[in-house]
């Protein structure tokens, strides 16, 4: 699927685990253009792990940290496509400034593949890494009926 990135920036949004990330990497290498994930930015600009930071500050705090992070990167850089987190879309008006500055792309990804991926690395996500397995299933449907709102003001939906 081809993209006409030219001079816009790209937001990726969706649950976690839906493919943010990998589905990102691809627009913007058919692109030319520059692939951020904004985990990893943030987690590179705070010398700490997502799950370091929440143990710190609490996902309140995070929530600031990412929100500060995505208008970084959006007044740093021109052309990029952009990963969120899961949750970037539903805190302090991001949804609202992402399709501002660019173009937002949900990823709507089925519910149970995002069961199994979040069941095999949840120990990378601080939100279910102390849920046990038959938990995550629930957390996840209770979850996506809270974000979807936010997700769904995408200008874009991928299936």
């Amino acid at each position: 699927m081809k993209y006409n990135v030219g001079t816009m920036k790209y937001f990726l949004v969706g649950y976690m685990a839906c493919g943010k990330t990998r589905r990102g990497k691809v627009i913007a290498e058919e692109q030319g253009v520059r692939f951020i994930d904004l985990d990893a930015y943030i987690v590179e600009r705070e010398n700490r792990s997502i799950s370091e930071i929440f143990a710190a500050i609490g996902e309140a705090g995070f929530r600031r940290l990412e929100t500060f992070y995505l208008k970084e990167v959006c007044e740093l850089y021109q052309d990029f496509v952009l990963s969120t987190g899961g949750g970037t879309p539903c805190f302090n008006d991001n949804m609202a400034y992402m399709n501002a500055q660019g173009i937002t792309l949900f990823l709507n990804t089925d519910t149970d593949t995002i069961v199994e991926r979040l069941i095999r690395g949840k120990h990378k996500r601080p939100i279910v890494s102390k849920l046990e397995d038959h938990e995550i299933r629930d957390f996840v449907l209770r979850h996506l009926k809270e974000r979807l709102p936010f997700y769904k003001q995408a200008q874009k939906i991928i299936v």
